[in-house]
């Protein structure tokens, strides 16, 4: 079983042209965190700390 590593680096998109930062993921509107974005067992956005989790119908990742 290999277990791949995440680094913070890669929740976020930087355009070099303006010098902004943006997060990829969502935030979690119940407790702010950041939510993470699962398509196996259905398309859902899930925190978890919370366990707050919001089901995707008909539409891909925004």
């Amino acid at each position: 079983m290999s277990e791949s590593k995440r680094f913070r680096s890669s929740m976020y998109e930087i355009d070099l042209n303006t010098g902004s930062i943006r997060l990829k993921n969502k935030k979690c509107p119940r407790c702010g965190s950041i939510m993470g974005y699962y398509r196996a067992g259905g398309e859902r956005w899930y925190c978890g700390k919370c366990r707050y989790t919001e089901f995707v119908v008909g539409r891909s990742r925004a």
